[in-house]
Parts: structure tokens; sequence; C-alpha cells
């Protein structure tokens, strides 16, 4: 893109004017919602014209969806890439989320859009899929009794989390943590062979 086109204050826009959208999507669409901000604030804010956004992304729907694309595109590489930690560890650190962590963009966004084919809606859903795929994976190589259930029941509590803590302005991921631990640990336990001559429990 070699565009010069100049935009609303009469600076140059090249191939930077990209980046500079999605920079502005990203605070706006975080601090007042998709459905508030409009295109003209946006291009405002990434001093663009209206012309340069549009021959960047076609309508706002492609807007959004790029927007969550860039929030997680590895999804959670820095916990579940790590190779310094087993992989219990690697499920217990999804849960080590800052105080400030804000609601969940993907959920923000399915529930403010309304429209389960928005593109943005559909992204949200490939995500949060995928976040189950890797917590299933990672539960997998722990040892789980049934990977695929555990990887779901971490992804709920990631999710109620994420929302408890919006709601009511407090880190509710520690208690998240500590019911992860109980899931994980009774999943692996489950799995593990009954040693010749234990005792078993009554019947």
């Amino acid at each position: 893109m070699t565009e010069l086109e100049k935009g609303p204050q009469g600076l140059r826009r090249g191939r930077g004017a990209r980046e500079r959208i999605v920079s502005a999507s990203q605070q706006l669409f975080r601090d007042q919602g998709i459905n508030r901000t409009g295109m003209d604030q946006l291009c405002a804010a990434a001093q663009v014209s209206k012309r340069t956004a549009y021959q960047h992304f076609a309508n706002k729907d492609e807007l959004v969806a790029e927007y969550l694309r860039r929030f997680d595109p590895d999804v959670m590489p820095s916990v579940f890439d790590r190779t310094d930690l087993s992989p219990r560890e690697r499920l217990l650190a999804a849960f080590e989320m800052p105080a400030s962590t804000p609601l969940c963009p993907y959920i923000a966004a399915a529930v403010e859009l309304h429209d389960p084919q928005h593109p943005a809606s559909l992204y949200a859903r490939e995500y949060k899929i995928a976040i189950a795929a890797r917590l299933t994976e990672a539960a997998r190589e722990a040892g789980a009794a049934d990977p695929e259930q555990l990887g779901e029941q971490l992804a709920l509590l990631i999710d109620g989390a994420s929302a408890r803590t919006r709601v009511l302005d407090s880190n509710s991921f520690p208690a998240a943590a500590a019911i992860a631990a109980v899931l994980i640990d009774n999943a692996i336990a489950a799995s593990a062979p009954v040693v010749a001559g234990a005792a078993q429990p009554e019947r």
C-alpha cells in the first residue's frame, strides 16, 4: 500500500493507516462498546479519512472481527506453549490473570452484537472452541481421565471468572484457580491405576 491520501488533519496517511484504525478500535470498542462507536469517531481517533478506512475494511463488521483477532491470535501461547511448566501447571497458569482483567472481549462482543452470524460473533465462537481445545490438550498431557470434560469445565471457569471480575470489580480468578486445582487433581486421580492389594472402598 503506497497510498498517501491526506487525512482529517492534513497529515499524510500511508501504510500505517490500517494499524492506527485497529489501534483506535481497540481503545474505543473497549472503553465505550462496539455499538456506541461510529466510523466517524474511529476515523477521527485514527486520523484517517473515511475513504481510507473503507479501503482497509469494507465495513465496520470487518473491523470488529479484526479487533477481536488482534487480542490473542495464537490462543494464549504464554500459557500453553511454555516448556518450563508441567501440563498441570499450564492448566493452572491459564487462571493467572491480573486484577485489572476486563470482561473477555469475545464474550462482550458476542453479547453486544446479538447476531450469531456476525463475523465477530463467528470469530468469538471459534476462539472459545480453540481455548477449550488447548485446555483439553494440556489435560490429556496431564493424564486426566476425561480430558475433553476437564477442558470444557476449565473453559467455563475462565469465562465465569472474567464476567464476575467485571461485574463485581474484584478479581475472581484466584477463587476460580482454587476450584480448577480440585477439578484437575480429581481428574488426574481418576485415571491413576489401582494398586494391587490397596484397600478398596466399602460398597
